[in-house]
């Protein structure tokens, strides 16, 4: 075979390998690698005290959480970037949206705030999904500040009987779009969370928990840059992960807490089991998810 003709021959075949994967991920190029980031509040390092630290309106340390946050999600989307990120989006996930700012994000970044839709936006043109300042489920044992949803009114939440939390909840959003999750920054417990999914992703240990409500912390500094290496490195083997796969038809189980028992609408596949369990049945994750 001749120079020229070698050449063709592996052009043709480049051009033929953009297209396939055009076609099963319309959107996205050989050369983009888009990421999404979550954000919550009682994952950072620092925080402690939902009153004290988490309130956007009433808690006395309210900035200094902000800035805390503020911190590690900027020093994440450096570690993306290092890594070979081509963008990033930065979703403020705590609360309602009134964390993170305009005029302090990083600026390589683009933040997603206010109302967002339960798919957060996301779809197939993102490589990753990661976490920021993620809490653990509640129950979670030494987990700091740990809980699902909502930390009054949901005891337990499994799907297809796997007990999970918003971390396995919203990675499970993700892998509906074919998005892996890749990285997770929070305490000791979140770790554990997310690793007992995606055993090979990374994490940042920030903090570890000594009871709900205390525990063991990094520096401020020392958290960010922890958070940087881990993203870079989540980013340089981003090959190697796969969306995570729920075997479908899916149930989402929900048992509510005593003050949270609510009701639902009689709807297909919907049922109620007891006085404070609901089973929702979907074709898929993201069926059972909307009705949830």
């Amino acid at each position: 075979m001749t120079r020229k003709v070698l050449l063709s021959t592996l052009t043709a075949l480049g051009l033929a390998a953009v297209i396939a994967l055009a076609v099963s991920r319309p959107g996205l190029t050989a050369q983009s690698k888009k990421v999404f980031i979550i954000t919550d509040m009682e994952g950072v390092d620092g925080i402690f005290d939902e009153d004290l630290q988490c309130v956007p309106w009433k808690s006395p340390r309210w900035e200094e959480s902000r800035k805390l946050l503020t911190g590690e999600t900027n020093a994440a989307v450096d570690g993306l970037y290092e890594g070979g990120a081509t963008e990033v989006v930065v979703l403020d996930g705590h609360w309602s949206g009134s964390n993170l700012s305009v005029a302090d994000i990083n600026p390589k970044a683009r933040l997603l705030t206010g109302s967002v839709p339960r798919t957060f936006t996301l779809d197939n043109s993102y490589s990753a999904m990661i976490f920021i300042g993620q809490h653990a489920m509640a129950g979670a044992e030494k987990g700091i500040l740990g809980h699902t949803e909502s930390p009054e009114g949901i005891h337990n939440v499994w799907v297809n009987s796997t007990p999970v939390g918003e971390i396995g909840l919203n990675l499970m959003v993700a892998a509906s779009f074919g998005i892996p999750t890749i990285m997770l920054s929070g305490d000791t417990a979140a770790c554990k969370e997310l690793q007992g999914l995606v055993p090979q992703a990374e994490c940042a240990e920030v903090k570890s928990g000594v009871s709900r409500t205390g525990g063991l912390m990094l520096a401020h500094s020392v958290a960010c840059a922890l958070i940087r290496d881990k993203c870079r490195r989540a980013m340089q083997k981003l090959g190697e992960f796969k969306p995570y796969q729920v075997s479908e038809p899916v149930e989402i189980k929900v048992e509510y807490t005593a003050i949270g028992t609510r009701e639902m609408p009689p709807r297909e596949g919907v049922q109620r089991l007891d006085d404070r369990t609901w089973s929702i049945r979907g074709k898929n994750f993201m069926d059972a998810w909307y009705k949830f």
